[in-house]
């Protein structure tokens, strides 16, 4: 063969196979066209002559297709790849695209990456988890693609998320039907205003209400006011990021309170299982001096112990619902996903 493996062109490994240009396309691109064994040979054939299938470059002027999807996470990509509902969001659109040979492409939103780089330019389409910064959405919007928001919704685009508020408010009507009559409840937030550290939330402005975090604390609230136990300022607090280590800082603030709150209301299971810690190091049983409840419903929650009630919100189901919408194998509108009360020993 005149050309080097490493200039190979569709053409000339077609010719060298003795088979069309089509039957090595089809190989690459459109497996379902070939049997199994005809393709298992082709591509067994391309490995040994050195050629790893059409370029993608070319595919894309040729098509208008690359066969990548852009996925913008709204966190820096080591949080989110450790985060376990993010985890299980990720996991499901992964075997969606995989099972279909589509690639993903991760962007963060939250790292100092630029989009000016150009990846965005080369993806079919977006899905968008969680709100990103601004400029970037702005950025992605532009390009006038294919583009599925997850856990918050743009005008105009298609969204996956779950009920937030109704989740959050089933679990909070369950926790204070168990209070004594003089108890009193402490909401442990997640990023619910600007402040980039642990405070009480009276100390920063809050964000829009639209967010998921603002709809789960308006569930909390309502639940209060239902019982007459309202939420002061006070007793909620804001936690920026959702780790062990700041959902600990904050619990442990609110339970050596000098009114210390019967009932934590945590925004999350892993801001939840941090104040489980936080009790039994300030000497608390739970739920016997403090009652505790999360929402997520990640694996850690029934296997602690003691297991924690909490709000089950289909993770997996987001990203599979959100990968089968981009493909058109589910009708194009948006979605909002029930939540459901798991309860369990924290908040019995």
């Amino acid at each position: 063969m005149a050309k080097t493996a490493g200039r190979l062109t569709l053409k000339d490994v077609a010719a060298e196979l003795g088979v069309s240009n089509a039957t090595v396309s089809n190989a690459f691109n459109r497996p379902s066209q070939l049997s199994r064994e005809l393709r298992e040979h082709i591509l067994e054939q391309c490995r040994q002559i050195g050629y790893a299938g059409p370029n993608a470059a070319a595919r894309s002027l040729r098509t208008g297709k690359t066969g990548i999807i852009g996925v913008m996470l709204s966190n820096y990509l080591s949080y989110s790849f450790s985060d376990p509902v993010a985890h299980q969001f990720l996991q499901g659109l992964a075997e969606v695209f995989e099972e279909r040979e589509y690639n993903l492409l991760v962007m963060p939103s939250r790292d100092n990456i630029a989009l000016a780089s150009g990846y965005e330019s080369f993806v079919d389409g977006f899905i968008v988890y969680g709100p990103p910064q601004p400029k970037k959405l702005a950025q992605l919007i532009g390009q006038h693609k294919s583009l599925i928001t997850v856990d918050f919704e743009i005008d105009g685009y298609v969204s996956v998320n779950i009920d937030n508020y109704d989740g959050a408010r089933a679990c909070a009507e369950h926790a204070f039907a168990s209070l004594s009559e003089k108890g009193t409840a402490a909401v442990l937030g997640l990023r619910i205003n600007d402040q980039n550290r642990v405070c009480l939330v009276e100390e920063g402005a809050l964000f829009d209400e639209s967010t998921i975090t603002i709809q789960r604390l308006r569930g909390f609230q309502d639940a209060a006011k239902a019982f007459k136990k309202p939420i002061a300022p006070e007793k909620i607090w804001q936690i920026p990021d959702n780790t062990h280590k700041l959902g600990y800082q904050a619990a442990k603030a609110a339970l050596t309170d000098a009114v210390r709150p019967e009932l934590l209301l945590c925004m999350s299971d892993r801001i939840a299982l941090a104040a489980l810690q936080a009790a039994r190091h300030v000497g608390l049983r739970v739920p016997e001096d403090v009652k505790i409840t999360g929402f997520d419903d990640i694996p850690e929650a029934h296997t602690q112990h003691p297991t924690l009630t909490t709000v089950h919100q289909q993770s997996k189901d987001k990203g599979t619902i959100a990968a089968e919408i981009f493909l058109g194998m589910r009708e194009e509108k948006s979605l909002v996903l029930a939540t459901e009360l798991m309860i369990r020993e924290s908040c019995p």
